[in-house]
């Protein structure tokens, strides 16, 4: 059975004036996520800013979100990193706080072969009991899990259920699914993508855009699950422009610019992300508006 289905979050993290993370202000954006439908939580991933977060934060942050959460909907912690034996130890804690799931993207910078991916994916699900995703983004890490790898993985290790597939890579994808004859549980890391992973197999959406439209991200999922994809593609169609807004600069920048605009106090990022640009500002403004968001 998947960890969840439909549009989960990958949530953002505000931040005080200070740089400290707001508390406050990250309940206030769990509960209208888990207001307005979103079908799961995935907390400190990219879209969290975890790079630029200490070990403590990092785990302080999951355990928050868990509690507050409180079960009401799947919490995933993400808990990857580059050192295999740091990512162990972050996924222990987090099985240990009450995690639904794990997100553990590929090793950055020292990157793996094919087989280093094997292992270091392997020794940490032997460390932990909770079902793991992969997170497979090669431009954020310049390293990609084959199809035949992530098969591999999901079929040797009974809780390595699945992939967040942030490739963008389609042929890629439908290879990888067509080699895993069910085994995986496919999650689309891409909001302009949602309809096309799905229709190859996928449960759903790892999403940006569900931070300020949760309701609209989890509507595509589900049109798509009754089989109603003439629907589920007009939905896509229409969300098209304001997610390349949304990802006009790196995510997260944009995204925290749009959590400003329908009401939240996301507060800065933390270098090396910086604001904004005005002019991009403007634009995801004009494209929130078109939405029906602000």
């Amino acid at each position: 059975m998947a960890i969840f289905k439909g549009a989960g979050v990958a949530i953002a993290t505000p931040f005080k004036d200070n740089g400290e993370v707001n508390y406050e202000e990250f309940g206030r954006l769990i509960e209208f996520q888990i207001e307005n439908g979103t079908d799961a939580i995935i907390v400190c991933g990219t879209t969290g800013e975890s790079a630029t977060m200490t070990e403590e934060e990092h785990m302080d942050v999951i355990k928050y979100c868990i509690d507050k959460v409180a079960k009401r909907i799947p919490v995933i912690a993400g808990t990857g990193s580059n050192c295999t034996e740091t990512a162990i130890q972050l996924s222990k804690l987090a099985q240990e706080y009450g995690a639904d799931g794990l997100l553990v993207v590929t090793p950055y910078y020292n990157k793996a072969t094919q087989n280093g991916l094997i292992a270091h994916f392997t020794a940490i699900a032997n460390a932990v009991d909770i079902p793991i995703i992969l997170y497979n983004v090669p431009s954020r890490t310049g390293c990609n899990i084959l199809p035949e790898t992530a098969v591999k993985l999901c079929k040797e290790n009974k809780n390595i259920v699945g992939i967040k597939d942030a490739t963008g890579n389609i042929s890629q994808t439908t290879k990888m699914m067509m080699l895993a004859e069910g085994c995986i549980d496919l999650y689309s890391g891409e909001d302009d993508e949602i309809v096309p992973i799905m229709a190859v197999g996928g449960k759903g959406v790892i999403s940006v855009l569900s931070n300020i439209a949760p309701r609209q991200t989890h509507e595509i999922c589900a049109k798509c699950f009754e089989g109603d994809y003439e629907t589920a593609r007009e939905l896509q169609f229409k969300a098209y422009p304001l997610v390349k807004a949304l990802f006009s600069e790196v995510n997260p920048i944009p995204v925290k610019s749009a959590l400003k605009l329908i009401g939240f106090n996301a507060g800065s990022l933390r270098l090396p992300l910086t604001e904004m640009e005005p002019e991009n500002v403007q634009k995801l403004k004009a494209e929130m508006k078109k939405y029906g968001l602000i």
